[in-house]
């Protein structure tokens, strides 16, 4: 893969843990705040970034996503984090999931559109959204070099509420096939996908998503977390 095809790359994190030790890292960083965000410009492993912690959410992410997009014309966006792993016993608590593409599963207008139409994202015309082929090979291969026999390629699920019980989760991975599920990757893959630019989405699994997931998600999230900005320092000089 070559050098510097993204001239600057955005990367998006929920929660502080998920991207303070990139801002860190950053040399030559400025922090611009806008909408209550604030966004950290500079270099990472000699790479052009742009860094945000967006807050949970998809209005929250999807704000934020196009806020670099507009503001600091990046050419890729990187969603960067946690989720439950959902749909496969192989998916365990420290795996990294990287996404071929993104689904909301709490996008639904079936009554009037029916099953077809009413899963179709407005002016995209599309359920799943799929995420750049080049950056996701990238951070596929660098996690396997990272986390050998701990990587997954599948689709990531978003949804606007934090899941802790199972039973809903299956009906969900079984029509859309995911791996994982979170709060931000398919609305920042919206955002991307009506602007034309590229996203990938990087998680590490720090829960099931189940009936254990509140007592489980403090415990691992922060090391769940720190494999996914160890990764992104590895990848970014190849994207």
């Amino acid at each position: 893969f070559g050098k510097g095809i993204f001239a600057m790359t955005g990367i998006i994190g929920a929660m502080p843990v998920e991207v303070d030790r990139l801002i860190e890292a950053m040399e030559n960083k400025t922090p611009e705040t806008i909408s209550r965000m604030t966004f950290w410009r500079g270099e990472l492993n000699g790479t052009p970034c742009v860094v945000a912690c967006c807050g949970a959410g998809k209005v929250n992410s999807a704000v934020c996503a196009q806020t670099m997009i507009l503001r600091y014309g990046v050419s890729l966006v990187i969603n960067t984090g946690v989720a439950g792993g959902v749909g496969s016993r192989e998916v365990r608590i420290g795996d990294l999931v990287v996404a071929t593409g993104v689904v909301q599963h709490d996008y639904d207008t079936t009554p009037i559109d029916g099953p077809e139409g009413g899963r179709r994202l407005p002016l995209l015309d599309e359920e799943l959204l799929p995420t750049d082929a080049h950056a996701s090979a990238v951070l596929a291969q660098e996690a396997e070099a990272l986390s050998p026999g701990r990587v997954h390629r599948g689709v990531i699920d978003t949804g606007a509420q934090y899941m802790s019980h199972l039973n809903p989760l299956h009906p969900i991975a079984a029509r859309t096939g995911a791996l994982a599920c979170e709060m931000e990757g398919g609305s920042i893959g919206q955002a991307c996908a009506l602007a034309g630019v590229p996203f990938t989405v990087l998680r590490a699994i720090s829960d099931n998503a189940d009936g254990n997931a509140v007592e489980d998600f403090p415990k691992f999230a922060r090391e769940s977390a720190e494999k996914s900005i160890a990764l992104l320092l590895r990848a970014l000089p190849r994207l």
